[in-house]
């Protein structure tokens, strides 16, 4: 008894372990992560801007500006207004279910008896009780 006892208490302890060697290994992780993405930030903002590229890559050739009509992109028609969709239907409470009326009881309470289920006794109790007698 004593050493499932100390297994259990040792299977406990390792458990517990793992869970806060978790959690440190996220926290530094976390903390390491921070402090990458603000050196980072602060090298993108003390990094000269970017030169504007020289002039003869600003605009394209005239003979380049407008691409060929067979290269055009075609024209399509304007896509038609969105539609509401209807409403949903309404929510209908479903009807209640008919009781069975006083004969169909009886008739159950009848079938139980010719199968043996129920004895004459507890049949005539419980008829007189759906009577009302």
């Amino acid at each position: 008894m004593g050493l499932l006892r100390m297994m259990g208490r040792t299977a406990v302890v390792a458990g517990t372990a793992t869970a806060v060697s978790g959690r440190v290994a996220r926290r530094q992780q976390s903390k390491a992560q921070e402090k990458a993405d603000a050196q980072a930030y602060n090298e993108q903002q003390a990094a000269p801007q970017q030169q504007a590229p020289p002039p003869q890559y600003q605009q394209a050739p005239p003979q380049y500006q407008q691409a060929p009509p067979q290269y055009q992109q075609p024209q399509y028609q304007q896509p038609p207004q969105y539609q509401q969709p209807p409403p949903p239907p309404q929510y209908q409470e479903p009807a209640p279910a008919a009781e069975p009326s006083l004969v169909d009881e009886i008739q159950r309470l009848s079938a139980l008896k010719d199968q043996g289920i129920l004895s004459e006794d507890e049949f005539s109790a419980a008829k007189s009780k759906l009577l009302g007698l």
